[in-house]
């Protein structure tokens, strides 16, 4: 859960923010903010004055920009591009082939049985 302050965020404390924070290590979740892409984290607790040890993460970060309207991006690929890739038609097909896949088939129990039975059956050297 945020903490109170960066619960009461706004959008301008968040473009301030990104326009006093300096270049910091990669990070795979960033935001697009006046052309600059900024860490997610750092910069939304930059923008509420909290320590690094906030409890805030990374997903709850992205949520607040998210909401803010800003462009948020994992490693580099826009979010709504990510979930575009991923069509849901075949999603659909996937989960009804394997549907299908598994009716009428024999428990594993009796699959593992019969692998017994087998090794049973086999000459020992």
């Amino acid at each position: 859960m945020p903490s109170a302050r960066v619960s009461a965020l706004t959008r301008e404390d968040i473009t301030a923010a990104a326009k006093r924070l300096q270049g910091s290590r990669p990070a795979k979740w960033t935001a697009i903010i006046e052309g600059r892409e900024l860490p997610a984290r750092p910069l939304v607790l930059e923008a509420a004055g909290v320590p690094p040890n906030d409890p805030t993460n990374s997903h709850q970060a992205v949520a607040i920009l998210k909401d803010f309207g800003f462009d948020v991006r994992y490693q580099g690929k826009n979010v709504s591009d990510a979930r575009a890739e991923v069509e849901p038609d075949a999603i659909e097909a996937l989960i009804r082939s394997l549907r299908g896949r598994y009716q009428g088939s024999p428990s594993l129990v009796k699959d593992r049985e019969r692998e017994h039975r087998v090794e049973k059956d086999r000459p020992t050297r």
